[in-house]
């Protein structure tokens, strides 16, 4: 696990070592342990290190033994026990212990085909000195980050976006061509980014720089075939022997272990099997809990997660925090490289801040609501069919009554009715845009009217994504597959699985996240989606998989997001901050909203006439990701800022951002 960092001149000019050193120097959290490069001519590729496996012997770059074939690789590639053994038949003959050297090998046999027999996260740089030819990569379901500049004379990749700030003449500029899709879903989709300059390389793409010429291309896609044979008792086994295995692969490691633990379905059914798998050493388990009244008691999993590490006996440790969000924004955005949406960064960084005092390693439960089925939105089918079988009349009712209800997140009975209304709104709507009523942060229409100029917002990923995903169910497809691989093409590897990245890897943690193996991500995409939602129940498989693993009380419980209660914050203690952010000169100043529409936003949310929290923190981390990159303000110097706006009485902080 580490950071890569690397170009190409196509012009043929020498790549400087200085250069690479200072792209490395920034993401330095990414390797602490150590750090190389290699250099021919015109290409370098180099890496930070956080040793994991082969300690001693795993130092990169690594170059076969002429050295025509030199990689850097960050991640895991699980199954590269399996591999070396078959090259090592071949008559390769490996110089470390370490995995990245098997895609070394793999390349010298197999070419670009190396690539799909790999079941890991990863991405990585190889130079092909006899070919003078740069290969870089990026895994099936983008667990890793990887983005690239090119601009002509230059191609530069880095696993973080600031490494590629430090090339001469390339400057932070926001990318007015990403901002409508980050406003409307809270996060930037590849192939774009936030900066101006700099894309994503989406998942499972390659890209090659040969003869001055740049051709990328998609090395691996979600099957769309369908096993309609196999009975459920079968696919529950399936499913149940699956996950395990992933989980006993990726619990190979030479530095201590551990697990995050919310008490929820994945990462209970994760802790589970690494109990399985222990070796009688109790697993080390983690969970998060927040300090507070009924807002915060709402996002407190603490109770189960407790239940589950008392199940399996594991070595558990709980943190109940009361953080200080107005200091952490500007370093935790710092470090996402982009603003996002999800106040589960926040989290996630508290629990890998908390748990890399005993482990350079962790286990997640992320990815099992894209792909079994979780979350709340694929019931939206479900509920649309039972309200379109009521009497025109009753429908009616139900929706002048849903309208007028008022909504709100931290509160139960609000929260029920935010809900309600969601699904009430949407029910009459054709699958693809009730799904995006449950997924936008803010309509496309809203943004329209919130972006000053005439130009509405033209970039339009979730459009995108649904023509790739097959047709529509009026067309004869099937809803609950198409919903779920545009969640995978989007908002996984977009937003939840960038967000662990940057989080985890801010406190030099190694995250994994085993219901994303290759084997599962192929079991789950051929399971007909009546066994992944079954009516109401979510997961349906999957939790007759657990059944004999996990209490009802631990399967059965209400779903809950690995948030924060930032709705209730934006009311309370984050609420001069919001305003100061966002006040109308402030607004004005940074030149991109309607002020207007801004406040009308903050005044429906605080008179809970809708629930605005993830629009506001949108703009709000936006302003201060602007602050930081774009403005050129440090970390330190902007938290005291927010700290002077935080302050009881004190318009000092709204007064210097105005200025």
């Amino acid at each position: 696990m580490c950071g890569i960092h690397g170009l190409i001149h196509l012009d043929g000019s020498p790549v400087s070592s200085a250069l690479l050193t200072a792209m490395g120097s920034v993401t330095a959290h990414r390797g602490p342990d150590d750090e190389g490069q290699h250099i021919d001519g015109h290409c370098g590729i180099a890496m930070r290190r956080l040793s994991i496996i082969d300690l001693a012997g795993g130092h990169q770059p690594i170059s076969t033994a002429d050295g025509q074939l030199t990689i850097v690789c960050n991640g895991e590639i699980y199954n590269f026990r399996e591999l070396r053994a078959e090259l090592q038949a071949l008559g390769h003959v490996f110089k470390t212990g370490s995995d990245s050297e098997v895609l070394l090998h793999g390349y010298a046999a197999w070419g670009d085909g190396v690539v799909p027999r790999l079941n890991g996260m990863f991405d990585f740089a190889l130079w092909d000195a006899r070919r003078r030819r740069l290969l870089i990569g990026r895994d099936r379901i983008g667990v890793k980050p990887l983005y690239v500049h090119q601009d002509g004379r230059r191609l530069a990749f880095a696993t973080e976006a600031k490494a590629l700030l430090q090339l001469p003449g390339l400057r932070a500029e926001l990318n007015r061509e990403a901002l409508g899709d980050y406003l409307h879903l809270g996060y930037v989709a590849a192939p774009h980014s936030l900066f101006k300059g700099i894309a994503k390389l989406p998942p499972a793409t390659l890209l090659a720089v040969e003869d001055g010429q740049v051709r990328q291309w998609r090395w691996w896609s979600l099957s769309t075939r369908i096993d309609t044979v196999t009975c459920e008792a079968e696919w529950v086994e399936r499913v149940r022997d699956t996950l395990d295995e992933a989980v006993r692969m990726q619990m190979v490691s030479d530095v201590p272990i551990g697990a995050f633990l919310s008490g929820g379905v994945d990462s209970s059914a994760v802790v589970a099997s690494m109990a399985r798998h222990g070796g009688g050493q109790p697993i080390r388990t983690y969970a998060i809990g927040f300090e507070g009244g009924p807002a915060e008691q709402l996002y407190n999993e603490l109770p189960y997660a407790r239940r589950v590490a008392q199940l399996f006996g594991t070595e558990h440790h709980e943190i109940v925090v009361k953080p200080d969000v107005v200091g952490l924004l500007p370093k935790l955005l710092w470090h996402m490289d982009e603003p996002i949406a999800d106040t589960a960064f926040i989290t996630t960084y508290l629990v890998s801040q908390f748990a890399r005092k005993d482990v350079k390693v962790i286990l997640s439960g992320v990815g099992g609501d894209e792909l079994f089925g979780g979350y709340r939105r694929y019931l939206g089918g479900h509920y649309a069919g039972r309200f379109n079988a009521l009497p025109g009349w009753a429908r009616r009712m139900a929706s002048a009554t849903a309208a007028r209800l008022p909504a709100d997140r931290h509160n139960k009975l609000l929260n029920a009715m935010r809900l309600a209304k969601g699904f009430i709104a949407s029910a009459e709507m054709q699958a693809d845009e009730r799904y995006r009523s449950y997924v936008q942060v803010m309509s496309r229409d809203v943004v329209a009217s919130l972006l000053l100029g005439d130009r509405p917002p033209a970039h339009d990923r979730l459009a995108e994504a649904f023509a790739q995903a097959g047709p529509a169910v009026h067309e004869g497809g099937d809803e609950l597959n198409r919903l779920l691989a545009v969640d995978m093409a989007t908002q996984l590897p977009d937003d939840l699985l960038l967000l662990t990245d940057k989080m985890s890897m801010a406190v030099s943690l190694e995250c994994r996240v085993p219901l994303l193996d290759q084997n599962l991500l192929d079991l789950a995409a051929a399971m007909p989606t009546a066994l992944k939602v079954q009516g109401g129940q979510l997961k349906h498989v999957l939790k007759k998989a657990l059944t004999p693993t996990l209490p009802d009380d631990i399967l059965h419980r209400k779903k809950r997001g690995f948030g924060t209660p930032m709705g209730a914050w934006l009311k309370k203690e984050l609420a001069p901050v919001l305003r100061g952010l966002l006040a109308p000169e402030a607004v004005r100043r940074r030149g991109l909203f309607d002020p207007h529409v801004v406040s009308a936003l903050m005044a429906d949310h605080e008179a809970q006439r809708s629930d605005g929290t993830d629009a506001l923190l949108t703009l709000m981390n936006l302003e201060v990701w602007s602050r930081l990159y774009l403005d050129g303000r440090s970390a330190s110097d902007l938290a005291d800022e927010l700290h002077e706006m935080a302050a009881p009485g004190s318009a000092r902080g709204v007064q210097r951002m105005a200025a």
